[in-house]
């Protein structure tokens, strides 16, 4: 057996190891494929996805379509979360503040003592959020005044089975099909309500955990007993990575399951096969790519310095 020593030169190179991460997640999707196409083929599997071909029935009354208001919300958390994932990484390891901001104790919301200084990328981050948390009540109670959570939250047992034959189907490579307009189908609908009602609420409490805003120990040494800072830094970050991960799915599946169609149901409130959506999309990716490159020092002191007091160190 080689020692470490005696190993072969290239596997030290700085590019081997991502190279064999990527090769073996490649090996595995091939087996995964594999297996869920000879799934497919045996009886019982056949049978039970024609039982449960993937989409859970809904209330009788469910609403149809999508509307304008839930475009918009599409949008605006896209283009937060975009940005509160860039902010995010630039806090957990950034080595370098370009900036630094303190709140100027001032207006409504007074507190005793001075404000803690907060590096700039980190008030940018905790903007962001702000904002999100923002868009994202109006969000929910929009979906629940509108009637539109009945295609988010389940109401029947039926929908695992029929998530288990989606995740099949998809597996295989021969997808089922898809009328988002009408009804998402299961694995859709667990996850949305996971990333809506599970994920976004994590994000939520550990980011607050973690702000300044929590009381500190001295004023709260039970709540920092009972929650303690380090549980709050082992989830945020995990929940972080669970977002990025589902937009990259979530994308590849719009783009390869009828993008003009689905493209338009996301950014253009109809159902159809016209490049409206697409154009809109176009256009909201343009602003997302313009702020990501306007979010730098040099365009975010005067933001900030509206706030409070922005120094350099």
């Amino acid at each position: 057996m080689p020692t470490p020593s005696s190993a072969p030169a290239f596997t030290k190179a700085p590019w081997f190891k991502p190279v064999a991460v990527a090769a073996g997640a490649l090996v595995a999707l091939a087996l995964l494929v594999l297996v869920a196409k000879w799934l497919r083929s045996t009886g019982p599997v056949a049978d039970f996805i024609a039982t449960y071909p993937g989409h859970a029935p809904l209330p009788e009354g469910a609403p149809v379509g999508l509307p304008a208001w839930l475009n918009w919300q599409h949008f605006l958390n896209m283009l937060f979360l975009v940005l509160i994932v860039r902010t995010g990484l630039q806090v957990r390891y950034g080595t370098r503040p370009e900036g630094f901001w303190k709140r100027n104790n001032k207006g409504l919301v007074k507190t005793k003592g001075q404000p803690k200084k907060i590096t700039l990328n980190l008030w940018f981050h905790l903007c962001l959020d702000a904002l999100w948390v923002l868009n994202g009540l109006i969000f929910v109670v929009l979906v629940f005044a509108t009637g539109h959570w009945v295609r988010l939250v389940p109401t029947t047992w039926e929908v695992f089975p029929h998530a288990l034959s989606t995740a099949i189907q998809y597996a295989s490579l021969d997808w089922p099909l898809e009328n988002g307009w009408v009804n998402y189908n299961a694995l859709q609908q667990l996850t949305y309500f996971a990333v809506v009602f599970l994920a976004a609420p994590l994000a939520i409490v550990t980011g607050l955990r973690m702000s300044n805003a929590w009381p500190t120990n001295a004023k709260a040494p039970r709540l920092n007993k009972a929650y303690p800072m380090e549980w709050a830094r082992a989830v945020h970050f995990p929940v972080m990575a669970f977002f990025v991960v589902f937009v990259i799915v979530h994308v590849t599946l719009v783009l390869t399951t009828g993008a003009l169609r689905n493209l338009n149901h996301m950014f253009a409130a109809h159902d159809g096969d016209d490049w409206l959506g697409f154009g809109l999309f176009a256009a909201a990716v343009l602003v997302i790519v313009g702020l990501w490159f306007l979010a730098r020092p040099l365009f975010l002191r005067p933001v900030a310095s509206l706030m409070g007091t922005v120094t350099r160190n």
